[in-house]
Protein backbone atom coordinates (compact mmCIF):
# COMPACT_ATOMS: atom_id res chain seq x y z
CA UNK A 1 0.00 0.00 0.00
CA UNK A 2 2.76 2.37 0.38
CA UNK A 3 3.69 2.01 -2.70
CA UNK A 4 0.24 2.68 -4.25
CA UNK A 5 0.29 6.07 -1.55
CA UNK A 6 4.01 6.98 -2.50
CA UNK A 7 2.30 6.97 -6.78
CA UNK A 8 -0.80 8.86 -5.33
CA UNK A 9 0.88 11.81 -3.84
CA UNK A 10 3.47 12.25 -6.85
CA UNK A 11 0.47 11.99 -9.47
CA UNK A 12 -2.82 13.69 -8.79
CA UNK A 13 -5.99 13.96 -10.08
CA UNK A 14 -5.78 12.88 -13.82
CA UNK A 15 -6.42 11.61 -17.20
CA UNK A 16 -9.91 13.18 -17.92
CA UNK A 17 -9.05 16.46 -16.83
CA UNK A 18 -7.67 19.24 -15.12
CA UNK A 19 -5.21 17.77 -12.57
CA UNK A 20 -5.47 20.42 -10.22
CA UNK A 21 -9.89 20.05 -9.07
CA UNK A 22 -11.39 21.95 -6.85
CA UNK A 23 -12.89 19.46 -4.37
CA UNK A 24 -17.20 19.54 -4.48
CA UNK A 25 -18.61 20.47 -1.14
CA UNK A 26 -22.13 18.97 -0.15
CA UNK A 27 -24.04 21.66 -1.17
CA UNK A 28 -22.87 21.73 -4.48
CA UNK A 29 -23.11 18.07 -4.66
CA UNK A 30 -27.26 18.33 -3.81
CA UNK A 31 -27.68 21.27 -5.91
CA UNK A 32 -26.79 18.79 -8.83
CA UNK A 33 -29.73 16.25 -7.86
CA UNK A 34 -32.95 15.81 -9.28
CA UNK A 35 -35.68 14.20 -7.15
CA UNK A 36 -36.12 11.17 -4.89
CA UNK A 37 -38.35 8.25 -5.48
CA UNK A 38 -41.91 8.18 -3.24
CA UNK A 39 -41.65 5.45 -1.20
CA UNK A 40 -42.84 3.62 1.64
CA UNK A 41 -41.36 3.03 5.08
CA UNK A 42 -42.87 -0.22 5.62
CA UNK A 43 -41.77 -1.36 2.67
CA UNK A 44 -38.49 -2.57 1.08
CA UNK A 45 -37.56 -0.14 -2.33
CA UNK A 46 -36.61 -3.48 -3.95
CA UNK A 47 -35.77 -7.42 -3.09
CA UNK A 48 -33.86 -10.44 -4.91
CA UNK A 49 -32.84 -13.81 -4.66
CA UNK A 50 -29.87 -14.53 -6.26
CA UNK A 51 -26.85 -17.35 -6.10
CA UNK A 52 -23.68 -15.97 -4.80
CA UNK A 53 -20.24 -18.04 -4.90
CA UNK A 54 -19.56 -18.77 -1.02
CA UNK A 55 -16.26 -18.93 0.69
CA UNK A 56 -16.33 -22.13 0.93
CA UNK A 57 -16.30 -22.67 -2.92
CA UNK A 58 -20.18 -23.21 -3.58
CA UNK A 59 -23.18 -21.63 -4.68
CA UNK A 60 -25.15 -20.21 -1.56
CA UNK A 61 -28.31 -18.74 -2.32
CA UNK A 62 -28.69 -15.57 -0.73
CA UNK A 63 -31.74 -13.30 -0.15
CA UNK A 64 -30.77 -9.49 -0.87
CA UNK A 65 -33.48 -6.90 0.06
CA UNK A 66 -32.81 -3.10 -0.12
CA UNK A 67 -34.69 -1.56 3.01
CA UNK A 68 -36.03 1.89 2.82
CA UNK A 69 -34.50 3.97 5.59
CA UNK A 70 -33.50 7.63 6.33
CA UNK A 71 -30.87 9.28 3.64
CA UNK A 72 -26.92 8.80 4.01
CA UNK A 73 -25.40 11.89 5.79
CA UNK A 74 -22.34 10.89 3.34
CA UNK A 75 -22.80 13.26 0.44
CA UNK A 76 -20.55 10.89 -1.91
CA UNK A 77 -19.94 12.37 -5.14
CA UNK A 78 -20.65 9.54 -7.50
CA UNK A 79 -23.83 8.42 -5.11
CA UNK A 80 -27.09 7.44 -6.79
CA UNK A 81 -28.80 5.69 -3.55
CA UNK A 82 -30.36 9.00 -2.85
CA UNK A 83 -33.12 8.10 -4.38
CA UNK A 84 -34.20 5.87 -2.70
CA UNK A 85 -34.12 7.29 0.66
CA UNK A 86 -36.29 8.86 2.76
CA UNK A 87 -35.92 12.67 4.93
CA UNK A 88 -37.26 11.55 7.74
CA UNK A 89 -36.29 7.99 10.33
CA UNK A 90 -38.37 5.11 10.28
CA UNK A 91 -40.89 4.35 12.73
CA UNK A 92 -39.60 1.81 15.42
CA UNK A 93 -41.01 -1.54 13.84
CA UNK A 94 -40.79 -0.44 10.21
CA UNK A 95 -36.84 -1.93 9.28
CA UNK A 96 -38.20 -5.29 10.99
CA UNK A 97 -41.49 -5.46 8.42
CA UNK A 98 -39.85 -4.49 5.74
CA UNK A 99 -37.57 -7.38 6.23
CA UNK A 100 -40.74 -10.11 6.78
CA UNK A 101 -42.38 -8.51 3.80
CA UNK A 102 -39.79 -9.60 1.69
CA UNK A 103 -38.59 -12.68 3.10
CA UNK A 104 -42.60 -13.44 2.71
CA UNK A 105 -41.87 -13.22 -0.98
CA UNK A 106 -38.31 -14.53 -2.15
CA UNK A 107 -37.56 -17.83 -1.85
CA UNK A 108 -35.87 -20.05 0.64
CA UNK A 109 -31.86 -19.04 1.21
CA UNK A 110 -28.79 -19.15 3.35
CA UNK A 111 -27.21 -15.96 3.48
CA UNK A 112 -29.46 -12.50 3.65
CA UNK A 113 -27.77 -9.19 2.63
CA UNK A 114 -29.99 -6.20 4.22
CA UNK A 115 -28.35 -2.73 2.04
CA UNK A 116 -30.05 0.27 3.21
CA UNK A 117 -28.41 2.81 0.84
CA UNK A 118 -26.55 4.19 3.41
CA UNK A 119 -24.97 2.85 6.76
CA UNK A 120 -26.61 0.21 8.77
CA UNK A 121 -24.88 1.62 11.84
CA UNK A 122 -26.46 4.46 11.55
CA UNK A 123 -28.97 5.49 14.47
CA UNK A 124 -31.42 7.56 12.36
CA UNK A 125 -31.37 4.81 9.27
CA UNK A 126 -31.62 1.80 11.25
CA UNK A 127 -33.26 1.93 14.73
CA UNK A 128 -30.99 0.52 17.02
CA UNK A 129 -33.56 -0.28 19.13
CA UNK A 130 -35.13 -2.65 16.15
CA UNK A 131 -32.03 -5.01 16.24
CA UNK A 132 -33.46 -7.63 18.34
CA UNK A 133 -36.26 -7.66 16.19
CA UNK A 134 -34.55 -7.92 13.61
CA UNK A 135 -31.83 -10.52 15.01
CA UNK A 136 -35.70 -12.30 14.98
CA UNK A 137 -36.51 -12.37 11.53
CA UNK A 138 -33.37 -13.52 10.31
CA UNK A 139 -32.55 -15.92 12.49
CA UNK A 140 -32.60 -18.60 10.05
CA UNK A 141 -29.61 -17.42 7.88
CA UNK A 142 -25.74 -18.73 8.28
CA UNK A 143 -24.59 -15.04 7.05
CA UNK A 144 -25.78 -11.55 7.20
CA UNK A 145 -24.80 -9.31 5.35
CA UNK A 146 -24.96 -5.12 5.92
CA UNK A 147 -23.30 -2.07 4.74
CA UNK A 148 -21.69 0.77 6.81
CA UNK A 149 -19.06 3.34 6.25
CA UNK A 150 -15.91 2.81 8.42
CA UNK A 151 -16.57 5.84 11.42
CA UNK A 152 -19.84 4.04 12.09
CA UNK A 153 -18.45 1.07 13.16
CA UNK A 154 -18.16 0.37 16.35
CA UNK A 155 -20.20 -0.50 19.10
CA UNK A 156 -23.67 -0.96 17.38
CA UNK A 157 -21.89 -3.05 14.50
CA UNK A 158 -20.75 -5.18 18.15
CA UNK A 159 -24.19 -5.28 19.64
CA UNK A 160 -25.73 -7.15 16.32
CA UNK A 161 -23.03 -9.19 15.72
CA UNK A 162 -23.52 -10.52 19.34
CA UNK A 163 -27.45 -10.40 18.55
CA UNK A 164 -27.38 -12.50 15.15
CA UNK A 165 -27.51 -16.40 15.10
CA UNK A 166 -25.46 -16.39 11.88
CA UNK A 167 -21.95 -15.02 11.32
CA UNK A 168 -22.10 -10.97 10.52
CA UNK A 169 -20.11 -9.32 7.59
CA UNK A 170 -20.25 -5.88 6.54
CA UNK A 171 -19.87 -3.81 3.82
CA UNK A 172 -17.47 -1.07 3.43
CA UNK A 173 -17.03 1.49 -0.12
CA UNK A 174 -13.60 1.69 0.07
CA UNK A 175 -13.93 2.90 -3.87
CA UNK A 176 -10.40 3.55 -4.54
CA UNK A 177 -6.88 3.68 -2.60
CA UNK A 178 -6.10 6.81 -4.47
CA UNK A 179 -5.82 9.33 -1.90
CA UNK A 180 -6.43 12.80 -3.77
CA UNK A 181 -9.68 10.58 -5.42
CA UNK A 182 -10.63 9.17 -2.29
CA UNK A 183 -10.78 12.44 -0.92
CA UNK A 184 -12.62 14.07 -4.58
CA UNK A 185 -15.14 11.37 -3.82
CA UNK A 186 -16.61 13.38 -0.72
CA UNK A 187 -16.30 10.01 1.36
CA UNK A 188 -15.29 11.49 4.85
CA UNK A 189 -12.80 8.50 4.79
CA UNK A 190 -9.05 7.60 4.42
CA UNK A 191 -7.42 4.47 3.39
CA UNK A 192 -5.80 4.73 6.90
CA UNK A 193 -9.77 4.92 8.82
CA UNK A 194 -10.91 2.00 6.34
CA UNK A 195 -7.76 -0.02 7.84
CA UNK A 196 -8.67 0.66 10.99
CA UNK A 197 -12.35 -0.50 11.00
CA UNK A 198 -11.10 -3.31 8.74
CA UNK A 199 -8.70 -4.26 11.89
CA UNK A 200 -11.80 -3.69 14.79
CA UNK A 201 -13.96 -6.05 12.57
CA UNK A 202 -10.82 -9.31 12.45
CA UNK A 203 -10.81 -8.33 16.43
CA UNK A 204 -14.21 -9.68 16.93
CA UNK A 205 -14.55 -12.20 13.86
CA UNK A 206 -16.64 -10.24 11.58
CA UNK A 207 -16.26 -10.73 8.31
CA UNK A 208 -15.24 -8.24 5.78
CA UNK A 209 -16.64 -7.26 1.98
CA UNK A 210 -14.86 -4.11 0.01
CA UNK A 211 -16.93 -2.21 -2.60
CA UNK A 212 -14.52 -1.16 -5.39
CA UNK A 213 -14.84 2.19 -8.24
CA UNK A 214 -13.64 1.38 -11.77
CA UNK A 215 -12.49 4.76 -13.10
CA UNK A 216 -13.92 6.85 -10.86
CA UNK A 217 -13.98 10.78 -12.21
CA UNK A 218 -10.69 12.07 -12.64
CA UNK A 219 -9.32 8.65 -13.65
CA UNK A 220 -9.20 7.48 -17.08
CA UNK A 221 -9.54 3.63 -18.32
CA UNK A 222 -5.88 2.52 -17.83
CA UNK A 223 -5.34 4.67 -14.71
CA UNK A 224 -8.61 2.92 -13.79
CA UNK A 225 -7.67 -0.22 -14.10
CA UNK A 226 -4.68 0.28 -12.81
CA UNK A 227 -6.14 1.31 -9.33
CA UNK A 228 -8.85 -0.94 -9.26
CA UNK A 229 -6.01 -3.46 -8.97
CA UNK A 230 -4.18 -1.75 -6.43
CA UNK A 231 -7.20 -1.35 -4.50
CA UNK A 232 -7.88 -4.88 -4.62
CA UNK A 233 -4.74 -5.62 -2.75
CA UNK A 234 -5.00 -3.02 -0.25
CA UNK A 235 -8.40 -4.50 0.24
CA UNK A 236 -7.24 -8.23 0.88
CA UNK A 237 -4.19 -7.22 3.00
CA UNK A 238 -6.80 -5.66 5.35
CA UNK A 239 -8.51 -9.11 5.59
CA UNK A 240 -11.17 -8.55 2.99
CA UNK A 241 -12.75 -12.06 2.09
CA UNK A 242 -14.68 -10.82 -0.87
CA UNK A 243 -14.45 -8.11 -2.75
CA UNK A 244 -17.13 -6.36 -5.91
CA UNK A 245 -15.63 -3.87 -8.36
CA UNK A 246 -18.65 -1.18 -9.59
CA UNK A 247 -18.27 0.74 -12.90
CA UNK A 248 -18.87 4.09 -11.95
CA UNK A 249 -21.89 5.14 -13.39
CA UNK A 250 -24.29 8.26 -13.72
CA UNK A 251 -27.42 9.13 -12.91
CA UNK A 252 -26.98 11.25 -10.29
CA UNK A 253 -26.71 14.76 -11.71
CA UNK A 254 -23.16 15.31 -10.40
CA UNK A 255 -21.88 12.60 -12.27
CA UNK A 256 -23.50 14.41 -15.39
CA UNK A 257 -22.03 17.86 -14.40
CA UNK A 258 -18.69 15.98 -14.27
CA UNK A 259 -19.20 14.29 -17.96
CA UNK A 260 -19.69 17.30 -19.58
CA UNK A 261 -16.26 19.41 -18.30
CA UNK A 262 -14.22 16.22 -19.48
CA UNK A 263 -13.18 14.98 -15.66
CA UNK A 264 -15.53 11.49 -16.06
CA UNK A 265 -16.33 8.92 -18.84
CA UNK A 266 -18.59 5.61 -17.63
CA UNK A 267 -15.72 2.67 -18.03
CA UNK A 268 -16.18 0.17 -20.98
CA UNK A 269 -17.84 -2.82 -20.86
CA UNK A 270 -13.98 -4.77 -22.10
CA UNK A 271 -12.82 -2.47 -19.01
CA UNK A 272 -15.37 -4.34 -16.25
CA UNK A 273 -13.88 -7.97 -17.73
CA UNK A 274 -10.19 -6.82 -17.32
CA UNK A 275 -10.65 -5.32 -13.82
CA UNK A 276 -12.45 -8.78 -13.03
CA UNK A 277 -9.70 -10.66 -14.47
CA UNK A 278 -6.94 -8.97 -12.60
CA UNK A 279 -8.71 -9.61 -9.44
CA UNK A 280 -9.56 -13.42 -10.15
CA UNK A 281 -5.79 -13.22 -11.49
CA UNK A 282 -4.48 -12.44 -7.82
CA UNK A 283 -6.55 -15.53 -5.72
CA UNK A 284 -6.57 -13.77 -3.08
CA UNK A 285 -10.08 -14.10 -2.16
CA UNK A 286 -13.30 -13.90 -3.70
CA UNK A 287 -13.86 -10.81 -6.45
CA UNK A 288 -17.55 -9.83 -8.21
CA UNK A 289 -18.44 -7.48 -11.21
CA UNK A 290 -21.39 -5.99 -10.06
CA UNK A 291 -23.83 -6.46 -12.62
CA UNK A 292 -26.86 -4.10 -11.51
CA UNK A 293 -28.17 -2.44 -14.76
CA UNK A 294 -25.08 -3.87 -16.57
CA UNK A 295 -26.99 -2.68 -20.22
CA UNK A 296 -25.95 0.42 -19.78
CA UNK A 297 -22.32 -0.15 -20.80
CA UNK A 298 -23.47 -1.96 -23.95
CA UNK A 299 -21.70 -0.58 -27.00
CA UNK A 300 -21.45 -3.22 -29.52
CA UNK A 301 -23.55 -6.37 -30.99
CA UNK A 302 -20.70 -8.54 -28.51
CA UNK A 303 -21.89 -6.50 -25.14
CA UNK A 304 -24.74 -9.36 -24.22
CA UNK A 305 -22.31 -12.39 -24.68
CA UNK A 306 -19.67 -10.17 -22.58
CA UNK A 307 -22.24 -9.59 -19.69
CA UNK A 308 -23.09 -13.01 -19.92
CA UNK A 309 -19.01 -14.39 -19.49
CA UNK A 310 -18.67 -11.81 -16.60
CA UNK A 311 -21.46 -13.32 -14.86
CA UNK A 312 -20.29 -16.49 -15.28
CA UNK A 313 -16.98 -15.30 -13.91
CA UNK A 314 -19.05 -14.46 -10.74
CA UNK A 315 -20.49 -17.26 -10.60
CA UNK A 316 -17.65 -19.80 -10.72
CA UNK A 317 -14.72 -17.56 -9.95
CA UNK A 318 -12.96 -18.52 -13.16
CA UNK A 319 -11.46 -16.42 -15.62
CA UNK A 320 -13.15 -18.18 -19.02
CA UNK A 321 -11.89 -18.06 -22.67
CA UNK A 322 -12.47 -14.21 -24.20
CA UNK A 323 -14.65 -13.00 -26.37
CA UNK A 324 -13.14 -12.11 -29.67
CA UNK A 325 -14.80 -9.39 -31.52
CA UNK A 326 -13.14 -7.05 -34.49
CA UNK A 327 -16.10 -4.47 -34.08
CA UNK A 328 -14.98 -3.51 -30.48
CA UNK A 329 -12.13 -0.91 -29.58
CA UNK A 330 -9.35 -2.27 -27.81
CA UNK A 331 -8.78 -0.94 -24.17
CA UNK A 332 -7.29 2.60 -23.88
CA UNK A 333 -3.59 2.16 -23.79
Amino acid sequence: MKTATAHAASHGPGGMGNRSVPMKTDRWILQQRGPKNPLDPWRPYAYLWEEEFGPAGELVPCATIFLTNHECPYRCLMCDLWRNTLDQRVPQGAIPAQIRYALERLPLARQIKLYNAGNFFDSQAIPPEDYGEIARAIAGFERVVVECHPALIGERCLRLAGLLAGRLEVAVGLETVHPQILEQLNKRMTVDSFRQAAELLARHRIALRVFLLLQPPYLNEPEGLEWTSRSLDVAFDCGATACTIIPTRGGNGAMETLAAAGNFKAPSLKALEAALEQGLGKACGRVFADLWDVERLYACDCSPARAARLAAMNRTQRIPAPIACESCPTLSA
